[in-house]
This record gives C-alpha cells, sequence and structure tokens, in this order.
C-alpha cells in the first residue's frame, strides 16, 4: 500500500475522484471523438466498461504510449503512469470500479488547438486529397504541399493540423524552399506511395522537388512534426529557433503514415503558419548521426537472419552545444535504442533510452530544459536489432537479411538515425527551459 497516495490508501478509490483524474490527464488526449483512439475515454461509463482491459494494458505499461525510459531522462509532454496510479486502477478494478460522487468529479479537459485562440498568418492545405486505400493495411506517403507568398517573411510557429485524425498515425514535417526563378513549386505530382521509392534521392524525383537546373534547394528539416496526442505548433521559447520562409516553397510531409482501414477514405490535412517580424535570434540546427548522417554506423547496418545484433554509431562535438529535441528513428527490426554523451572529464549525459522499441510510436522528445554538451563530448547511439521469428514486427517470415546501408526508406529495410537540434551554448543556457508559451 506503500504506492498509493495518501487520499487512496484512506479510502476505496472511485471513478470520480482518483481514476479521471488519471484518465483525463494521460488518456483522454487520443481517446476523443475524431482522435486515433478506437474508443473514447471521457465519462464513467466510456471507462467502467472497459476497466479491466485499462487495468491490464497500464500495469503492462502498454498504455498510455510512452517508450522513453523515464528513469533515464525526462521530456516534455511524458506519458507516463506512476506506479501509485497503476496501483489505484488495480484496486478501482478489484473494489468493482464504483463511480463515486458526481460532485466531486473534475469537468472533462479542454482540447484547444492554438489556432483555435490565435489566427494563423498562412494556412498551406493540401491541393488534392491523399487517398488511403481500403485494404487494411498501413500506408506511409511522401507528400508535398506548395505554396506562394506575396513576400519572405519570418515565422515564429508553426502547426500540422491532421484531416484525417483516426487514421493519421504520425507525420514529419520539413519547407522546401525555392530561389526565385529557379522553381514552379507547383509543377510535378502532390503525393508518392513512400514504398515506391526506395532513397530520399528518389523520392525528391518522384515529386519533382528538385530546381529546374537539377541543382537541390534549401530544405529546412522538421519544422512541424506530429504524434498522436502529441504537443504542436513546433516551436520553443521566444527567442530559440524560429524561421525564415521563402516566397515559394513547399511543405514536404516526407513520412507520414495512415493506419489501417478496411475502407477507402482521404486525408485533408494543413498546416498553420505563425509571422513574426522578429528574424531568429537564435535559430536552432540540427545533426543527424548514422544513416544519412554525420557518423559511420559500426558494423555496417547488415543484419543476418536470425540473430540479435547491436550496432553503434557516435560523432564527436566541435563546440559547447545546448540540446534541444531529440528523435531516434529505426524500423521494423529495432528492438531497443539508448543515446548518451560521455564528457571529457568523464562524466556520462544520459540523453535517451527505449527498452522496448515500437516503430508505431516514434517521438520527436524534448528537454524539460536546455541540456549542455561540452566541447570534445563523445555523443554515441546503440541500436539492437531482432531479425529473428521471435520478433512480431519482422517483415518476413522466415526471416531474411535486411540492408540498412543503402539509405532506403522502405519499412523492410532498416535506418539507425539519431536526430538532434541544438543552439551553440551561451552561459545560463541549462537554466532555460523548453516549454513553448505558444501552445500554453
Amino acid at each position: 500500500m506503500w504506492l498509493c497516495g495518501l487520499t487512496s490508501c484512506n479510502r476505496a478509490p472511485t471513478f470520480s475522484q482518483d481514476i479521471a483524474p488519471i484518465i483525463f490527464r494521460n488518456c483522454s488526449p487520443c481517446h476523443r471523438p475524431g482522435e486515433i483512439g478506437p474508443f473514447p475515454l471521457l465519462t464513467y461509463e466510456d471507462v467502467s466498461k472497459r476497466a479491466k482491459n485499462i487495468a491490464a494494458v497500464t500495469q503492462a505499461r502498454y498504455m498510455p504510449p510512452w517508450p522513453a525510459d523515464p528513469s533515464y531522462s525526462h521530456f516534455i509532454g511524458e506519458r507516463v503512469l506512476n506506479p501509485s496510479d497503476i496501483e489505484t486502477i488495480q484496486r478501482w478494478v478489484a473494489d468493482g470500479a464504483p463511480a463515486g460522487d458526481p460532485a466531486k468529479l473534475a469537468p472533462q479537459p479542454q482540447f484547444t488547438r492554438p489556432s483555435a485562440a490565435t489566427k494563423p498568418d498562412l494556412v498551406v492545405k493540401l491541393l488534392e486529397p491523399v487517398k488511403i486505400p481500403g485494404d487494411n493495411h498501413d500506408h506511409f506517403m511522401v507528400v508535398k504541399i506548395p505554396y506562394e507568398m506575396p513576400q519572405d517573411r519570418f515565422v515564429r510557429a508553426i502547426e500540422f493540423v491532421p484531416g484525417n485524425r483516426k487514421l493519421l498515425h504520425h507525420m514529419n514535417g520539413h519547407i522546401v524552399q525555392y530561389e526565385e526563378k529557379k522553381k514552379n513549386p507547383f509543377e510535378g505530382p502532390y503525393v508518392v506511395d513512400r514504398e515506391s521509392v526506395r532513397t530520399l534521392e528518389d523520392t525528391y524525383d518522384a515529386i519533382h522537388l528538385l530546381n529546374d537546373d537539377g541543382s537541390y534547394p534549401e530544405l529546412t528539416p522538421s519544422v512541424a512534426n506530429y504524434l498522436p496526442g502529441g504537443v504542436s505548433p513546433a516551436g520553443y521559447p521566444e527567442g530559440i529557433g524560429g524561421w525564415k520562409l521563402n516566397r515559394k516553397g513547399a511543405f514536404l510531409m516526407r513520412d507520414i503514415h495512415y493506419g489501417p482501414s478496411p475502407v477507402e477514405t482521404e486525408d485533408q490535412s494543413h498546416f498553420n503558419v505563425f509571422f513574426t517580424d522578429k528574424p531568429p535570434i537564435r535559430p536552432a540546427k540540427e545533426m543527424q548521426l548514422g544513416t544519412l548522417g554525420i557518423s559511420e554506423i559500426i558494423p555496417p547496418l547488415i543484419i543476418p537472419p536470425n540473430v540479435v545484433k547491436t550496432f553503434t554509431t557516435k560523432t564527436v562535438t566541435q563546440e559547447d552545444i545546448s540540446l534541444l529535441t531529440l528523435n531516434p528513428h529505426m524500423h521494423l527490426l529495432g528492438k531497443s535504442f539508448e543515446a548518451f554523451a560521455a564528457t571529457p572529464d568523464g562524466k556520462t549525459i544520459p540523453l535517451v533510452k527505449i527498452p522496448k522499441w515500437d516503430f508505431r510510436w516514434q517521438y520527436f522528445y524534448t528537454f524539460p530544459k536546455m541540456v549542455k554538451i561540452p566541447r570534445g563530448s563523445t555523443i554515441a547511439a546503440i541500436a539492437v536489432y531482432d531479425n529473428t521469428a521471435q520478433n512480431p514486427n519482422n517483415p518476413f517470415s522466415p526471416p531474411r537479411e535486411v540492408i540498412g546501408t543503402n539509405g532506403s526508406m522502405h519499412m523492410t529495410d532498416e535506418m539507425f538515425q539519431l536526430i538532434m537540434k541544438y543552439l551553440p551554448y551561451q552561459p545560463g543556457d541549462e537554466n532555460i527551459g523548453l516549454t513553448n508559451p505558444f501552445v500554453q
């Protein structure tokens, strides 16, 4: 009983006083009408009829989904049940899931997007809906949304608004910036099935992203990322991050994932863009380790059948930096992921640890405060891959050799990446909180 909060230990837990706050905080953001959760969890009736299932999945820590180990490092927006929460749910179910006093029930949470309170300055919409086949399979698309404005602008925040919240599982958004007279961003197809292209270069060709002379336009990476229940828009406190947006360009959803659907349907997502008159003071930089990045994967990312194999990648920092956000990335054979920094004076700075990799939940993890990494530190990532029949996500039966050395984006190939957003360090950075006031 020592795990219980004082209130719950002194009396039988009820939905009104004990369970509703846990559910509203951790489950309702996804489990509500129009969102990706398969059923709502907003009322006593919603929760009580699934009480035993909720007790099972929370005790197993299958739900709520939060892959990062909270005992290793902490991030903004964590949805992690503490032991007392889990114990309270178990006791509530064992006691018959009593409703409690309705007068003591907290109000249902209000879910509002930033754009509901602040009108966006620019709305960039899909020019045609993305068609989602009704074949009960996951689908991964690359989508281009071109735009044109009267002039260049500075941007303080970008919000991604999914059109089909029931199926849209995750999205990584970038901006392709074109110079004058080098490209008509509205030319070419807008949607490409990711499985039809193998490499990043093939993707750019297929969706006509290159300049007319064949050169590569400027790519501004990771301006908006989406997972159900996650924080949007992408951004940091004032003075940190932000972008310059060229007059012409395209939003590039290089990886947009739709869940299975039994019937053909479509998606009409869009981006809300919020301008500012101020140029970025400290624009965030991006560093990418591993696949398509600055560091070698050791050994080469080739995974023989019927083995569990470990790979590493690392780099040495050339200056003091302040880490903001991390994004670990693997595909279906991923088993675990860990990243840390080893400083020149022998200290270890824990970054992120994912003991049980799940391809379906790939977060961009933002630290509560900037994390200083001293110059000369080694940033290392360790990834374990399971290419055995015991891996339920293995795309091949029987297992076959899987290669990740060619930068392929196919789900049946592999990748090993650690993407990091950072700033050159300034004294006092480690005391600056990264909660974005724009989304409060």
